[in-house]
C-alpha cells in the first residue's frame, strides 16, 4: 500500500526524535531534526512503508548526514527547491530531510508519447531549465528513476521505463553537466504511487522521478562550516 510520502519522512522522524521536535521544525529545520539521527535507521523505516527501499524516497533519506551539517545541507536544498518550484511549473517538488524529490507525470513537465521515450521539444524547455538550475548547484547528485501503469506486458513496462529513464539522463548531461552526477534506474510497473485501478491513477503512475541529494563536496562542506565533524 502507498502512504504519502512526507507522512511517511514524518513517522520515520517521530519514531527516532518524538513528536514535538517534528512538529515544531520548519522547512529547514526538518534536514537537520531528520538527520539528527541513523541514516540508515531512517531509511529502513521509510523503506518498509513505501515498498521497495531503492525509491528515490529512500535514496534520499538513507543518505542524510545529520545534526547541524543536516541543517546546513537542508538550507542549501531549500533555495535549490524554491528555484525548481519558481522554473518549473510543472514539476511536484516536494522538500524531504536532506534532499529533494521532484516528480513529473504524463501530464506535467516531462512528456511521452504513447509507448515512446524520444525527448520532444515541450519536454526540452523543461529539461533545460533543470539543467541551469543543476548548474547553479553542482555540489548536488541526480538520482532518475523512470516508472510505468500496470497496463501491458510487465517486462515491456520495465523496458520502457529504463528507456525513457536513461532519454532524461542522457538529454541533462547532453546539457554540460558532468555524468558522474547523474544515476539511473527504472522500475517499470513495480512501484505504483497511485491506484492503478483508476485512469487518473495509472496516468500518474507513468512518470519520471528525481532524487536531488548532496554529494560528497556539499557534505564536507556542511561538516567544517558546522564542527559537525
Amino acid at each position: 500500500m502507498t502512504i504519502n510520502r512526507m507522512f511517511a519522512m514524518l513517522f520515520a522522524a517521530t519514531m527516532l526524535f518524538g513528536c514535538d521536535a517534528v512538529q515544531n521544525a520548519n522547512n529547514k529545520q526538518k534536514g537537520a531534526v531528520i538527520g539528527a539521527g541513523s541514516g540508515a535507521a531512517i531509511g529502513g523505516v521509510i523503506g518498509n512503508n513505501v515498498g521497495d527501499g531503492n525509491t528515490a524516497l529512500g535514496a534520499i533519506i538513507g543518505g542524510v548526514v545529520g545534526g547541524a551539517a543536516g541543517g546546513y545541507i537542508g538550507n542549501r536544498m531549500d533555495k535549490q527547491a524554491k528555484e525548481i518550484e519558481r522554473e518549473v511549473p510543472g514539476a511536484e517538488v516536494e522538500r524531504v530531510g536532506e534532499g529533494i524529490n521532484v516528480t513529473f507525470d504524463e501530464s506535467s513537465g516531462v512528456y511521452f508519447d504513447t509507448e515512446k521515450y524520444n525527448i520532444n521539444s515541450k519536454s526540452q524547455q523543461t529539461l533545460n531549465k533543470l539543467a541551469s538550475i543543476f548548474k547553479e548547484y553542482p555540489d548536488s547528485n541526480i538520482l532518475i528513476e523512470g516508472h510505468t501503469d500496470n497496463t501491458g506486458a510487465e517486462s515491456y513496462n520495465l523496458t520502457l521505463s529504463k528507456n525513457r529513464a536513461q532519454a532524461v539522463t542522457n538529454y541533462l548531461a547532453g546539457q554540460g553537466l558532468s555524468n558522474g552526477r547523474f544515476e539511473t534506474k527504472w522500475y517499470g510497473e513495480n512501484q505504483p504511487k497511485y491506484d492503478n485501478s483508476t485512469a487518473e491513477g495509472r496516468a500518474k503512475n507513468r512518470r519520471v522521478e528525481l532524487a536531488i541529494i548532496a554529494n560528497e563536496d556539499l557534505k564536507r562542506e556542511a561538516k567544517q562550516k558546522t564542527g559537525n565533524q
